[in-house]
């Protein structure tokens, strides 16, 4: 194997190494993407159900009236 073609397979041995780092990067973004979802999600959860307890709470007190 003569030095340009040593270069040559270098050059795409980088090539391919970053390649597979970057898609490694985006996968683990992917991953992280639905716990933050979850935590959204988990939040609206608990504040409708918050408003679920002040409504009830507002009825109660209407009744006791």
């Amino acid at each position: 194997m003569n030095n340009a073609q040593k270069q040559e397979q270098d050059e795409l041995q980088r090539y391919l190494e970053e390649k597979t780092r970057q898609e490694q990067e985006q996968e683990k973004q992917k991953e992280q993407e639905p716990e933050q979802l979850s935590a959204y999600e988990a939040c609206v959860l608990r504040e409708s159900a918050r408003v679920r307890e002040l409504m009830a709470e507002a009825r109660k007190n209407d009744l006791e009236e």
